[in-house]
Parts: structure tokens; sequence; C-alpha cells
């Protein structure tokens, strides 16, 4: 790979919230792999669960770091308990990239109509997915502006001007987390050395979404026949490796308050993902998707969009 593919980004202290599984693991490892020092934040550990009920522990996340030439540091923290974020905050001397991942609504989310399914389970999807954020936010920025090179990203799921996405509660929870990115972007303005953004995944092999479509990562083009576009889908690492190249670029201040998606980080940088192949998840979706829910025929080859 050419030095445009392979960022450096050692000395640079970063936090990941959510980051025991998913979007968040995969990028504090790449960001471990660019030689960050990577603070891992989640709530399940080897000695205690949370309530999504997973395997997957901040401490192997800190570990896969480590294997890929960084630094993890793991933190077992509540998002949503402020005093475990002040802990966390005051571990913390130095801070340069700060992703706000946290989600936690794997198990809370129901397809359908808002006021068909359980309140406390929606009221606890906004808690999880929405408040983590703002009280994250809250305890780091005061850390993070006094990098002389900070970014901040919102790590949401669709981009601006998604008509609807799944129903209202899960809608809103992902709509507010990519309001953030754009708003933060505005009260930064007396802050130029900090960029604000949001970012999003395309159709994400998380290791939920794998299970959930019966696959594994090594046989993941077994669930195409039932599910079509899962042809374009990306593994969690494509995000962050996205997100590693805008970290380390010195004019990313031309990005603050958008919402990135790792189609077009790739647009922009040129990486791949694991298998070295480019999914693009929004030209698939213009092009393809969209048509044929507006009831077109279309005939594409998804290895073309790849």
């Amino acid at each position: 790979m050419s030095a445009r593919n392979d960022p450096d980004l050692s000395g640079k202290v970063a936090v990941v919230t959510g980051a025991t599984r998913g979007a968040g693991r995969a990028i504090a490892v790449e960001l471990g792999a660019a030689g960050a020092t990577v603070f891992v934040a989640g709530r399940t550990t080897r000695t205690q669960q949370s309530e999504v009920g997973r395997s997957e522990t901040i401490e192997e996340t800190a570990e896969l770091v480590d294997a890929a030439g960084g630094k993890g540091i793991a933190v077992r923290c509540d998002l949503t308990s402020p005093s475990d974020v002040d802990a966390l905050a005051a571990r913390i001397d130095k801070l340069d990239i700060f992703i706000d991942n946290a989600w936690g609504g794997e198990n809370l989310v129901e397809w359908g109509k808002f006021w068909e399914h359980d309140l406390d389970k929606q009221l606890r999807m906004w808690r999880n997915g929405v408040e983590t954020h703002l009280v994250a936010l809250h305890k780091l920025m005061p850390i993070l502006i006094r990098s002389d090179d900070g970014l901040v990203v919102e790590v949401t799921d669709g981009e601006d001007g998604e008509a609807y996405f799944v129903n209202l509660s899960y809608d809103a929870v992902k709509s507010s987390v990519r309001r953030f990115g754009e708003v933060l972007a505005k009260d930064l303005k007396d802050h130029p050395n900090v960029t604000a953004v949001a970012a999003t995944p395309g159709f994400l092999r998380s290791e939920q979404m794998l299970e959930g479509f019966g696959v594994t990562e090594a046989n993941w083009r077994d669930a195409i026949e039932k599910v079509p576009d899962y042809a374009l889908s990306e593994t969690p690492h494509y995000l962050g490796r996205g997100l590693v190249h805008l970290a380390a670029d010195e004019d990313r201040k031309r990005f603050a308050g958008q919402c990135l998606s790792s189609w077009k980080l790739k647009r922009e940088y040129g990486f791949t993902d694991l298998d070295g192949s480019q999914p693009d998840w929004g030209r698939w979706y213009d092009e393809v998707l969209k048509p044929r829910m507006a009831g077109q025929t279309v005939d594409a080859d998804p290895e073309k969009y790849r």
C-alpha cells in the first residue's frame, strides 16, 4: 500500500466508547494499527456482563488494539452514569481523538409502529443511544479541546436526509446523534483546533448481524441468497479505516459538521475493506435499491459496486 493508505497516529491518544464489539471495537483496533493509544470504554468485562448479554469484552478489544500495534487500555464504563464517565476522564491527561459510539440498543429494537411496542424498551434505547453520547461529550470535550489537533466523531446509522429508519424511536436516536455532529461543529467555532463530524457505516457485518443471518465472516456470502443487498455489506473495520484516515488528515476541517459515510470516506482516501474490496453502499442504494423500492426493475452486478 502507498503512504496514503498507511496513516500514522503515533503519539495520539483516543477514546472509543461502546468499544466492546461492532463498529466501536473495529475503530479502536484500526486506531491502534495506526499507532494510537486507545482507551476502550464499555460495559462488558470478563467478570461483568451488560444487559446486551453478549460474550465480547473490553479486555479483548484492548488486546486486539495491542496486537494491531497500538496500546489498548480497557476501562469499564457505563456511559449512562456520569460518575463512571468522570472516572474515565480522570484517567486521561491528553485526548486527541474521541469516537462517541455508544449504542447498546441491539436487544431493544422492534420493527413496526412505535406505539405497538414496549415503551420501556424504547425509552431505554433513547437512554443508551442518546444520553450516553451527551454524558460522554460533557465530560470529555473539556479534555479534547486542549488538543492541538482534535477530532470528535459521533457514530450513528444513516446519512442526512434518510427518509425513514425502522420506526420512530430508532430513527429519533440515530437522527439525534447525527445532529450532534453538526451542532458540535458550530459549538467549536471558537476552537479551530478541533473538528466535529458524524459518521455512519453501510450495511454492517457486525458480530450480531452475522449471527442474525446465521453466517460467519468466513461464509457471509451465504446470506446473500436470502438477503440480496447483503452483497454490498462491509466489515466494521471499513468505517474504522476511514476514520483513521480522517484523523490523520491535516485538512479535515473541510468536513466539519458533515455526516461522513464509510463509502464517502473511501472515495476520498482510497482505502479498502479487510478483503481488499471497496463496497459502495451509497451508490448501490441510489442506483439500485431506491429504484427497486419505487417499483422499477434494475439488473445490477453487486461486484461492480465493490
